[in-house]
């Protein structure tokens, strides 16, 4: 736990711009958790980009057996999560952090095993790697919730999620330079990214952070028997909210390349800029919007990312020569709009869920989350095929709609 000149430290963090390094890491966990955030992240990014390839060239199975195997495994995954909220409001933190990443570790592990053409293994091993990347969000917003309190718990999320994409982007060049080496390459990846999985895990497990349910249920008994927040209108917006964490893979090089002809170079430098913006911008914007209630912010990045989307729209119709560098723009908007989302999303369940119930509650939010962000895919292409203004627009209206679903909704 944080101590009280720490705490301090970190409140006055959240009322100026200045960020104190050592008291953010304190507040995320400590020094050893966030060695395992970064572990973690490392191997992630060296094989969750490259599963596809994995598939088809190791194992020889055809793209949409590969495709489909992956869905199938991160939808399925999310069958887990009402259980993963049980087993947080019992206490425990740091080993159901743990335990989502050994659970990596044998889907990587069965990555290894299947031989060519066995896409039944190959469909239990995605699944495996799905439960892992369902369970991990929630059980790592549990445990900083934890050790930390208040606003410092949201400059704690934001700098999590920053170490995060920063090792995502470090795994991924890293993969790249080593491509190269053909399905021997792939294979060494994944075994380097089962041992990543297996080093995080005992790093997070160390850290023997427990929550203690029943005097949290007391206090909550002592408040009338606090219910569970429904936060009916914030989990239906976070499903149209994640679609902007897939634009960048999906939206941005489908118009790009096949409606626009640009170069792939432009989604590259797209997706590489949005990256680096996010590693230096979240615990900034983070810090800077704590100034206002988590509720309005969220409701803010719904209108920034609404303004990104009708950007889009217009740089789609400026054509060839000027439509790619006005995407590109427009695309630093659309980050930052990103960036107040994933500030404020998580940070206002915490605050919202009685502690006693905050598993249940962050379980029921990535559930929303899963679903977005395997439903989002299938929409944007289904979207497109239909021309820019279906795309964008029906993305400004939807995404405006659901910040002021946000904005209205009433806490208990």
């Amino acid at each position: 736990m944080p101590s009280l000149a720490a705490e301090r430290t970190v409140d006055a963090m959240t009322t100026t711009t200045k960020i104190q390094p050592r008291a953010l890491v304190r507040a995320s966990g400590g020094p050893r958790y966030a060695v395992a955030l970064a572990v973690d992240a490392l191997g992630t990014g060296l094989l969750r980009p490259f599963l596809l390839l994995y598939g088809m060239t190791v194992l020889r199975l055809s793209a949409s057996a590969t495709g489909i195997a992956m869905t199938v495994g991160a939808v399925v995954g999310l069958v887990c999560m009402p259980a993963v909220g049980r087993w947080l409001d019992r206490g425990a933190r740091s080993t159901v952090v743990a335990a989502s990443m050994l659970v990596r570790v044998l889907g990587v592990a069965l990555l290894l095993a299947a031989p060519t053409g066995h896409v039944w293994l190959f469909a239990t091993a995605a699944l495996f790697l799905g439960i892992g990347n369902q369970a991990w969000p929630a059980a790592h917003a549990a445990l900083v919730a934890t050790v930390a309190h208040g606003r410092e718990r949201d400059a704690a999320l934001a700098g999590g999620r920053a170490l995060r994409n920063a090792g995502l982007g470090a795994g991924a060049l890293l993969a790249t330079a080593c491509l190269a080496g053909g399905t021997t390459a792939l294979q060494v990846l994944a075994a380097v990214t089962g041992l990543a999985y297996l080093a995080a895990a005992a790093l997070a497990w160390s850290v023997h952070v427990h929550a203690h349910p029943a005097a949290a249920a007391a206090a909550a008994k002592d408040r009338d028997d606090e219910p569970a927040p429904r936060m009916r209108a914030l989990l239906a917006a976070n499903v149209i909210y994640v679609f902007c964490l897939n634009l960048f893979e999906i939206a941005l090089p489908l118009v790009l390349v096949t409606q626009m002809h640009a170069s792939p170079v432009w989604s590259a430098a797209i997706f590489v800029a949005n990256t680096v913006l996010v590693v230096t911008l979240q615990v900034p914007v983070t810090v800077l919007m704590s100034r206002f209630p988590r509720r309005s912010v969220l409701a803010i990045a719904g209108v920034v990312l609404t303004v990104s989307y009708l950007g889009f729209l217009a740089a789609t119709s400026l054509g060839h020569g000027w439509g790619a560098p006005a995407v590109a723009t427009v695309s630093v908007v659309c980050t930052i709009g990103e960036i107040i989302y994933a500030g404020s999303a998580t940070a206002l369940v915490t605050a919202l869920a009685p502690a006693h119930l905050l598993g249940r509650a962050l379980a029921r939010f990535q559930l929303s989350t899963g679903f977005g962000l395997a439903a989002s895919p299938a929409v944007i292409t289904a979207l497109a095929s239909h021309g820019p203004v279906a795309l964008w627009g029906s993305l400004a209206a939807a995404t405006l709609l659901s910040a002021s679903a946000v904005a209205t909704e009433k806490d208990r």
